[in-house]
């Protein structure tokens, strides 16, 4: 058998890279997400470093701005602001100490010493400058403020800041793209995972299709032709020491095995059918095969019993018989002619009954037709009630239409006087009033047309309302004629279901005779039949004897 890797080892293999790969996902879904945690946290303590840098120094330059302010303007507004940054808010004391908090270098905290001790060379020229206003000097707390001293400590101050600010960002930056940069590098590591485990889930599926499900197929279609008994279709696969390959063997010696078994029962069974009952069944079979074994041996034992008893039997029979179909026959010629004599009594009475019966049928049709006539005739009576309530209705309608034509009429007059009216009006309103004379002459005119327009609708429905009328007559008269016909196939009715009636009577009582007559046919014929069948059957019988001798001698049997 050819050497082959197992499907269940290379499946093994190719889900255990798969969950192996999963493992190193879902550890790298780990580090992803606490590399984006600190990448947040840069973030948050980027935004925090600027902003509380930015606040330190805005803190400085509103110091400043408000000395500056009351040196230049001497309002008081101003001079309060200074202290109150200075004494309460201190928005530079918390900017710093947010920043140490949150972690500054060594050489970003050389810097804010470096622009806390230039601010503090200022603190007494902002004293002095702000004495002055007090005094009433402004011009000197001006000089103060503006003077080269003061200006260049402010610019040193400001190249600091923005050296601070620029190295704050570099770190900052600087750490947020290393960590982006490891977030790539981990999302990168996790697609590569994602592809080996596509890639062998893809394998498992080709393997699976290809070297499983194929096979199997190709097995299933191979055990539904042994099932249907077809063991020689064609099973192109070959044995191998995989699974599919030890399933494939077992079907290939199966098939042999089964093959081997149907030729010898089919061999013995066709000895027997030839009539040779000297044979011996094989004990080569295996498993369940072997109660067939010894089945096929009990069945010629069996049959070489059976068949010495009945070739026995078969002899005994044959003379038996030929007495008992002697003594059949004489009956069976008794019995023939009685049945002959009830068959003509039989058939006279048959032939009136017939007679009695089609008149009785047709009775029973007349009356059924004399009922069904009964009912049309009531259903006209209803339909012709129906036409006249329809008709009274019409004629109500009609009249009711009238009605609102005499409605219509009035509106039109009053209309055509209104339309006078307003033309009356209008020529006394002379120039003014053209244009409401000519609406008016139309208003005029359409009334003129609807009181036309409704003569002849009254006209119309007067014609309406006598047509109506002579319908209502006519109606009547024929709903009248109509009872009349009902009252008369009434009495026809009643006159037909009475012959009925007596004609069914007459019938049943003629079906009794006749039911009385064949029973005793029956029993005739059933004698007769007796023994006609009595006769033949024992002369058969000895016939079949006779034959099962000769069938029993075919048979080639042990010797006891």
């Amino acid at each position: 058998m050819k050497k082959a890797i197992s499907q269940s080892l290379l499946t093994a293999i190719l889900n255990g890279i798969s969950i192996l790969s999963l493992i190193y996902l879902a550890v790298s879904l780990f580090s992803y997400r606490n590399v984006n945690t600190q990448l947040n946290k840069a973030y948050e303590e980027r935004f925090n470093l600027t902003y509380n840098a930015n606040r330190f120094m805005n803190a400085s330059s509103y110091l400043t701005d408000e000395v500056r302010a009351f040196a230049a303007t001497g309002l008081q507004e101003h001079f309060d602001n200074y202290w109150n940054e200075v004494d309460n808010l201190k928005n530079r004391d918390k900017g710093v100490a947010a920043m140490q908090e949150i972690g500054i270098t060594s050489l970003e905290q050389k810097m804010i010493d470096d622009m806390y001790a230039l601010s503090n060379q200022l603190v007494p020229l902002e004293d002095e400058a702000m004495k002055s206003v007090q005094n009433g000097n402004n011009k000197a707390a001006f000089d103060y403020v503006y003077g080269p001293e003061y200006s260049s400590s402010i610019a040193q101050i400001n190249t600091l800041k923005e050296q601070f600010l620029a190295d704050l960002d570099n770190r900052t930056a600087e750490q947020v793209n290393s960590l982006i940069a490891k977030t790539n590098q981990i999302r990168i590591q996790m697609i590569i995972a994602l592809f080996i485990v596509g890639v062998m889930q893809l394998c498992n599926m080709i393997l699976v299709r290809f070297k499983v499900l194929r096979p199997v197929m190709a097995v299933k279609r191979q055990m539904l032709e042994i099932s249907h008994g077809n063991l020689s279709a064609d099973f192109n696969l070959t044995a191998d020491t995989s699974e599919i390959g030890m399933l494939v063997d077992s079907i290939h010696e199966t098939k042999r095995e089964l093959k081997k078994y149907i030729s010898d029962i089919n061999t013995t069974l066709t000895q027997m059918a030839q009539g040779n009952m000297d044979l011996s069944i094989g004990n080569d079979y295996r498993g369940e095969f072997q109660p067939i074994q010894r089945a096929m041996a009990q069945i010629l034992d069996s049959f070489n019993s059976a068949l010495y008893q009945i070739n026995k039997a078969a002899e005994q029979v044959s003379e038996e018989s030929s007495k008992m179909s002697s003594n059949a026959q004489n009956l069976s010629d008794g019995a023939t002619e009685q049945a002959a004599a009830v068959e003509e009594l039989s058939a006279s009475i048959l032939e009136i009954s017939k007679q009695v019966n089609s008149t009785s049928s047709d009775a029973a049709n007349a009356n059924n037709a004399s009922t069904e006539s009964m009912r049309h005739l009531s259903v006209c009576n209803e339909k012709m009630a129906a036409l006249r309530a329809a008709i009274d209705e019409i004629s109500d309608s009609s009249r009711q239409i009238g009605g609102i034509t005499k409605a219509i009429e009035d509106i039109s007059l009053q209309t055509n006087i209104l339309a006078l009216n307003a033309s009356v009006e209008a020529a006394r309103a002379g120039e003014a009033g053209k244009g409401f004379a000519v609406v008016a002459g139309e208003v005029q005119s359409l009334a003129n047309k609807s009181t036309e327009s409704a003569k002849d609708i009254s006209l119309l429905i007067e014609s309406s309302i006598k047509q109506v009328q002579t319908g209502a007559s006519l109606s009547v008269e024929t709903m009248n004629a109509l009872m009349e016909v009902i009252a008369s196939g009434e009495q026809s009715a009643a006159m037909i279901q009475r012959i009925a009636s007596s004609a069914m009577q007459q019938a049943e009582s003629l079906e009794q005779v006749t039911v009385g007559m064949n029973q005793i046919s029956d029993v005739v014929q059933n004698n007769a039949s007796t023994a006609e069948d009595t006769a033949s059957s024992a002369q058969g019988l000895r016939h079949n004897a006779e034959d099962l001798k000769e069938s029993v001698h075919r048979f080639r049997l042990r010797k006891k």
